[in-house]
């Protein structure tokens, strides 16, 4: 009988572990602190523990990102969800899973000394950002709502980590950027900073959102249903102690510091907070605030092809119970 349960013991622990599915998820930019979550939810092994191999792929923006997830080169990927929905209008078919900034991160800076004091002055401008960078997709809709022409203005292509230095060599003027590293702005211009955020001037829609390829979700609901879960948790925790979710992403990648991720995450906090958030679900799109993103990209932006825009997004995967704290 002994030999029975030993050699039974045996085969057990010969079993091959669960089948992990690959996962490639690309991101918006680069890894920061607003990436924290899916770090530390990965080294503490809980995608792993529902059957998912995440991959993280650092971005190039939300109009890549957006534009490689439509074309099924990603199944997910996260991305301003106006340009998600400026281009479902052009035919890009991507669903939104789960909400990270209930309010829009986008932000335009600027020397003072230049002697710009506010978007009106913005005319004749050359403002500097990469191409892919969601901010232009967008700009049109800020501009219109503040009785400024869209075409007064001069795009620059500019490296993501170029554009500090080339607002200070002057070889744009204006450039944007997200509010999450809003401190190094300030603390590089000083008194010198000017800046406006969006939200600030008549343009809040939702910011950075997890999508995913709609014929990938249609076969995937149970994986991505464990996905969304997994990655909710793990926000709500870097909420509740953020220090070692920072260093997870630390941990893997090494070139970043940990006090500057730290204060990123710190900004991360105020745009993923908001009444729904907090009162709701974390994640959740608020069905009045995404027909009023619709018809601001409708209105300001122009669709090739009009959608109803509860195909755009699900809040089928959240857990109702888990919510923003601050």
């Amino acid at each position: 009988m002994r030999h029975i349960i030993v050699a039974a013991l045996a085969a057990l622990v010969a079993l091959p572990a669960a089948a992990q599915q690959k996962l490639d998820f690309v991101l918006n930019w680069v890894p920061g602190g607003d990436h924290a979550p899916y770090y530390y939810a990965k080294k503490l092994g809980w995608y792993a523990k529902e059957g998912i191999e995440l991959n993280l792929e650092p971005g190039k923006g939300s109009a890549v990102a957006v534009q490689r997830v439509a074309a099924g080169q990603d199944p997910i990927g996260l991305a301003d969800m106006g340009n998600v929905l400026t281009l479902r209008g052009k035919g890009a078919d991507t669903v939104g899973v789960f909400n990270v900034y209930a309010n829009s991160p986008q932000g335009m800076y600027w020397l003072k000394s230049s002697g710009i004091k506010g978007i009106k002055d913005f005319a004749g401008k050359k403002i500097g950002n990469p191409a892919g960078d969601g901010a232009r997709t967008m700009w049109p809709a800020l501009a219109k709502a503040n009785g400024l022409d869209p075409k007064s203005v001069t795009w620059v292509n500019v490296d993501a980590n170029s554009k500090l230095a080339s607002l200070k060599s002057k070889a744009v003027d204006v450039t944007t950027s997200f509010y999450n590293i809003h401190h190094i702005f300030q603390r590089e211009l000083g008194d010198d900073m000017g800046f406006l955020a969006w939200r600030d001037v008549g343009l809040n829609p939702y910011g950075n959102s997890v999508i995913v390829n709609a014929a990938f979700l249609a076969k995937n609901r149970p994986l991505i249903d464990k996905f969304v879960k997994v990655t909710q948790k793990a926000f709500a925790a870097c909420v509740a102690d953020p220090k070692p979710c920072v260093q997870a992403l630390i941990d893997a990648n090494g070139a970043l510091q940990f006090d500057n991720e730290m204060t990123n995450w710190t900004l991360v906090e105020v745009l993923m907070s908001d009444q729904y958030s907090k009162t709701i679900a974390l994640g959740i799109h608020d069905d009045a605030r995404m027909q009023a993103d619709y018809a601001l990209v409708r209105d300001y932006i122009g669709l090739d092809k009009p959608f109803d825009v509860k195909t755009a997004y699900t809040n089928e995967f959240l857990d109702r119970s888990i919510k923003m704290t601050k």
